[in-house]
């Protein structure tokens, strides 16, 4: 008989989160991962991560974010501690862009609470922002960001606390399927289970290479500014800020620490073959990119920099989530390609992967989520 009822490979956001669930559901869980999370090596670090409802990218997210919001709530309660702060979120871009029409379609097709505002309604409202000619803006009031290090421990506290095993600093090499049992190799022993959650973040490509699907990791550096005026600190109402501009489109978050306002490119990104090597040094051009945004859009910004920190983002071909089980592999189902959005859903996504390896299929709406996508060209 196997040792675990299911095992979990990768134990960041998603991975804790599906830790975490099946260990609620009173299953033998066994989480590893190369690393000590929370860590700085992949996707799921940086302080915050910026949590939406009304989901420019495609309204079928809007209910899975519905749901985050309901699961990191529990967590909160759980926990003790706090996870998410409203700040709203401020939204810029041309008015036939992806962005702004994405924002109200999604609202619309939802029903969600988002505010039109012109560019003088905007700079009246957030003085420490600049709107460009021909732009247009949204805020949505229920959006805010969530403390990404304090809600992966919560996870991972919460799964130890019923029972979950999780072996850290334990790198896998390897997994199959043998008979009815999913076999996993790693650097320090062999684990069997009836059923394997993968959730490799950036090392996905390879743990998941017989999928056949390209997923391109992205090295996107993150900054931490000092401002020069007091009109970007969050206890004063400055909100999270996302800009869809003709350079790229840029996101930040307003002061709420000694470390200054956070701001970062959302498109772009250096390739990155092997995820180990992603280097610690400033990227001086990305950096540059960033600093001209903050000049021409948040102009009581200063250029000195207090910190910064890599992220990878792991890029699906069409930049949508992988959620499935795999085709080869009977109880074997995987979350990958979150393309730098899916923190935010992270306690669903985990249910979802316990849901698909556990049982074959979910209740939740994740078909359009699904591999097979790729699979009809």
């Amino acid at each position: 008989m196997p040792t675990y009822d299911l095992i979990v490979l990768g134990c960041g956001a998603v991975g804790s989160a599906a830790a975490y669930e099946a260990a609620r559901r009173g299953l033998r869980v066994l989480g590893l991962d190369r690393f000590d999370p929370p860590h700085d090596q992949g996707s799921s670090h940086g302080r915050t991560r910026m949590i939406r409802q009304a989901y420019f990218e495609h309204p079928d997210y809007v209910p899975l974010v519905l749901r985050a919001y309901e699961r990191w709530a529990e967590l909160e309660r759980a926990a003790g501690r706090t996870l998410y702060r409203e700040t709203g979120l401020l939204e810029i871009g041309p008015a036939d862009g992806e962005v702004v029409p994405g924002v109200k379609g999604a609202a619309a097709a939802h029903r969600l609470a988002v505010d039109e505002l012109s560019p003088d309604e905007i700079e009246r409202r957030f003085p420490g922002f600049r709107v460009p000619a021909g732009m247009v803006g949204v805020f949505e009031r229920r959006a805010g960001f969530l403390h990404v290090a304090r809600c992966i421990a919560a996870q991972l506290e919460q799964a130890a606390a019923r029972g979950a095993e999780l072996r850290t600093n334990e790198a896998v090499r390897a997994w199959r399927v043998d008979g009815a049992t999913v076999v996993v190799e790693t650097d320090a022993g062999r684990y069997e289970a009836g059923a394997l959650a993968i959730a490799a973040g950036p090392w996905s490509s390879g743990v998941l290479r017989d999928l056949n699907v390209r997923l391109a990791v992205r090295r996107k550096p993150q900054y931490w500014f000092a401002p020069r005026t007091n009109d970007y600190r969050a206890d004063d109402g400055t909100p999270a800020f996302l800009y869809e501009t003709g350079d790229g489109v840029f996101y930040g978050f307003p002061v709420v620490g000694p470390e200054g306002l956070k701001c970062a490119e959302h498109s772009g990104g250096a390739p990155l073959d092997d995820p180990a090597q992603s280097s610690r040094a400033v990227d001086r051009a990305d950096l540059a990119r960033v600093e001209r945004f903050l000049a021409a859009h948040l102009p009581g910004m200063s250029t000195t920099l207090v910190d910064h920190a890599p992220c990878l983002y792991t890029m699906s071909p069409d930049a949508n989530f992988l959620v499935d089980r795999h085709p080869a592999a009977p109880h074997t189902a995987f979350v990958a390609g979150l393309s730098g959005h899916g923190f935010k859903i992270a306690p669903v996504l985990g249910e979802a992967l316990v849901d698909l390896a556990l049982e074959g299929r979910s209740s939740l709406p994740i078909g359009f989520l699904s591999a097979a996508r790729f699979a009809r060209g």
